[in-house]
């Protein structure tokens, strides 16, 4: 059964460095590896892909010791830990605003006394092996991760709680979601301001109960900032984005170039 790289990163103190997948590339997980990435966002909140395509993409994962955090297009139970069987390190949870959401999730993902996730082990987290039962089950507390995003300004209201739950480990800014709904709501937040203070009380939050909290930022300057507010887990690129800016590169080298006589 593999270590966590993210993981690791972060107890070492490190940041973890996180590219996103939407597609089912397999090579893109490969070069991922390749270029240094620690962790891939694998989004299927957004994209769809079917549960063979996962198991293979997460195979590759495996194959190249980069560690995979699914997006989940659901909070059925027995769907989420499966993510966790076929070898996620990771999940992210999409729009969780209150504690007792985050309890729940935990019962789904966790195994007891946290909380209530059936055992298999026999998956390819297991190594497809039975290992002793309390291994296994101290191994996935370990070695695998629950991340919440904190996306409407009722999560940031309840951040402090959320941080609190046993079994979250990573809280998770969503910046689209949550700016636009402050933007959108009576309140307004035309200049980015409130947006700001959700990052602080994220960071305060997270670190008060030693969780990890992630963002996604693009650019050295925009990373520095977060990194400087305690963010050890910083996505910042995507297949989505290296096919347009390879896509526009390759166009670039055309301009100025004169037709035939």
């Amino acid at each position: 059964m593999r270590t966590s790289r993210a993981l690791r990163t972060i107890r070492d103190g490190g940041v973890v460095r996180v590219c996103s997948l939407g597609h089912f590339i397999p090579a893109f997980v490969c070069q991922a590896a390749r270029a240094g990435y620690e962790c891939i966002w694998l989004d299927l909140e957004h994209r769809a892909m079917t549960v063979r395509e996962v198991q293979a993409l997460l195979v590759e994962c495996h194959l190249f010791d980069i560690d995979c955090m699914v997006r989940v297009p659901t909070r059925e139970k027995a769907q989420l830990y499966r993510y966790l069987e076929d070898g996620a390190t990771g999940l992210m949870i999409p729009h969780v605003s209150t504690p007792a959401e985050a309890r729940d999730l935990v019962r789904s993902t966790r195994f007891p006394p946290v909380g209530e996730r059936g055992f298999d082990n026999a998956g390819l987290d297991a190594d497809f092996y039975h290992h002793d039962i309390d291994d296994y089950a101290a191994w996935a507390q370990r070695e695998t991760f629950l991340t919440v995003q904190i996306e409407t300004p009722l999560a940031v209201e309840n951040v402090d709680a959320i941080a609190a739950v046993e079994g979250v480990d990573m809280l998770f800014i969503g910046p689209g979601d949550l700016g636009y709904r402050y933007r959108h709501d009576e309140h307004g937040d035309v200049d980015g301001k409130r947006l700001e203070e959700a990052y602080v009380r994220v960071a305060e939050a997270a670190a008060r109960h030693g969780k990890a909290w992630a963002c996604p930022a693009s650019g050295q300057e925009a990373i520095r900032r977060r990194v400087d507010q305690g963010c050890q887990f910083v996505a910042n690129a995507s297949d989505f984005m290296s096919i347009r800016s390879g896509l526009a590169g390759g166009m670039a080298e055309f301009d100025g170039l004169q037709p035939p006589a």
